[in-house]
């Protein structure tokens, strides 16, 4: 059975995968009216015509062609293109009257953004949106929102449709995307799309190709479980399972009230939608990823983890990295990549203060940001209102480095080592742009030391220059300090324009995760 999902990873990144009906001349799907082509780099145009067949593309006094192969698949590039406002059209002709034309072609800066439900909310569900609405009048923005379902095998084609960004649309936008590319277009001057393919309630696994996670020997057994389960699920049961489960949740959602109890579970989602939504491991990779190859990007931005908080945060620095370096091999393309580390949020566990921390870690990897997002969270919604600060947040990483433009700072403080001495320690920061403060003003909180005995104390910090002096009456030899390493945590640390700091820690001792 695995052999469905184990595919050979490096034939992903030419050849087109699946069965296709060769006559139909067409182009791929995200290649279609409204859309924006990246400036400044080849431009990737593809699709299918008959076997042979030869496909003239032209665009912006640019002619090309190509020859389909075998399968019907072409795909050329076009010369780097200047940034344009002007609407034009990118005609594509080939033999006995074969044509297709692409109305109202931009050119300019293009971002994917991927994950689960917090990529995927809309502008709609944000605060302000009333206001947002009435101000979202930028026919420079575009979004397309990939719509093609999970496959157990790579898809070469996909579904959806760009859209202007205009008050009556913007509505259905990808939150996050959108106040990202609106901070980009007010900065750069230049037209901006917006590629969104993401699915609420999603695993990383989902998003990984099943050769990437079943060859390495860090995630293969997790790969294999999660295949397991996967084809194991029997559609007919689920239905009365959940049923079970939602009575379960309701008894205890009403005893906690009668308690006078928080009671933040949220209810059980339907697991036969779920197992429909996402498919198995690499469903979503292969359903709405391998498509949208080769449209040429500016950079990447990925906004997941909670479903995968619960059960293997410790792997989840793996699974990240496999995610970025995968990707880019798929688009041959060495891309900024950006996520938004885990907001504050009450769950059971230790599994988001370890997401975080695997998240931290992946910034060593070339060309990636990180928005630190610890402020913006919401104790009893998952889906926090405030996606105009995750934008923002984003939108520094990506106009300080990829763009080169003056920004406040492009994150907040991020540890770069600690020292020991005496019975305090001292943790040294970077990214503190005109210094590190609090955030209230008063004495610095969250901080918390330990011993080799492994007891966490409440720490009294202090800021000297770009470090946190950090120390405990009672722990005379410290070892270890933690910040605001709760899911829910007290911060106090920012760097000179207000940015919040990373949680992180500088132990490695086992931690529990959310209980199920």
């Amino acid at each position: 059975m695995q052999n469905r999902f184990t595919l050979f990873f490096t034939a992903l990144l030419l050849a087109p995968l699946a069965a296709l009906h060769a006559a139909d001349f067409r182009l791929a799907s995200a290649l279609s009216d409204h859309m924006v082509l990246q400036r400044e780099k080849p431009v990737a145009v593809w699709g299918w015509a008959d076997a042979g067949e030869t496909v003239t593309v032209a665009f912006a006094g640019q002619s090309k062609s190509a020859t389909a192969g075998t399968d019907g698949k072409w795909s050329l590039k076009l010369d780097a293109l200047a940034a344009s406002t002007e609407s034009r059209t990118l005609i594509v002709t080939g033999k006995d009257g074969h044509k297709v034309e692409v109305q109202d072609v931009l050119v300019g800066e293009v971002w994917l953004g991927s994950g689960q439900s917090n990529m995927a909310m809309t502008v709609a569900g944000c605060y302000h949106f009333d206001a947002e609405k009435a101000s979202a009048k930028y026919p420079l923005i575009r979004h397309f929102r990939e719509s093609s379902g999970p496959s157990e095998m790579p898809q070469a084609e996909g579904k959806g449709a760009w859209q202007i960004c205009t008050p009556e649309n913007v509505g259905g936008f990808s939150a996050a995307l959108y106040f990202f590319g609106r901070e980009i277009h007010k900065e750069v001057g230049v037209p901006v799309g917006l590629i969104n393919t993401s699915v609420g309630g999603t695993p990383i696994e989902s998003w990984v190709a099943a050769e990437v996670q079943s060859s390495d020997p860090e995630t293969k057994a997790n790969y294999d479980t999660r295949l397991e389960t996967f084809l194991k699920f029997d559609p007919v049961q689920a239905p009365a399972l959940h049923q079970k489960q939602i009575a379960i949740w309701k008894k205890a959602s009403e005893k906690a009230k009668a308690e006078g109890k928080p009671f933040v579970t949220p209810a059980p989602k339907d697991p036969l939608a779920m197992w429909k939504l996402k498919g198995g491991p690499s469903g979503l990779y292969n359903g709405k990823v391998v498509n949208l190859v080769p449209y040429t990007l500016s950079g990447m931005l990925w906004y997941q983890g909670e479903g995968n908080a619960g059960s293997n945060a410790g792997l989840y620095h793996k699974q990240l990295t496999q995610l970025v370096t995968s990707w880019r091999t798929l688009w041959q393309d060495e891309v900024p990549f950006a996520w938004v580390q885990l907001p504050n949020y009450t769950s059971p566990g230790e599994g988001w203060p370890r997401m975080r921390e695997s998240m931290l870690k992946t910034l060593a990897l070339p060309k990636t940001g990180m928005a630190i997002t610890i402020d913006l969270g919401d104790a009893k919604d998952i889906h926090p209102k405030n996606k105009q600060g995750v934008g923002k947040r984003l939108s520094y990483w990506a106009l300080g480095t990829v763009y080169g433009k003056n920004v406040p700072a492009i994150s907040g403080p991020l540890p770069a080592g600690s020292t020991i001495s005496g019975n305090a320690i001292t943790v040294s920061f970077k990214r503190t742009n005109g210094g590190l403060k609090s955030i209230t003003g008063g004495p610095l909180t969250g901080f918390q030391i330990a011993g080799a005995d492994q007891q966490w104390k409440p720490a009294e910090a202090k800021i000297v220059g770009e470090t946190v002096v950090v120390s405990n009456a009672e722990v005379a030899q410290p070892v270890a300090v933690r910040y605001a390493w709760k899911d829910w945590p007290d911060y106090s640390l920012a760097n000179g324009v207000g940015l919040p700091a990373s949680p992180f820690r500088t132990d490695d001792w086992p931690v529990p995760t959310a209980k199920k």
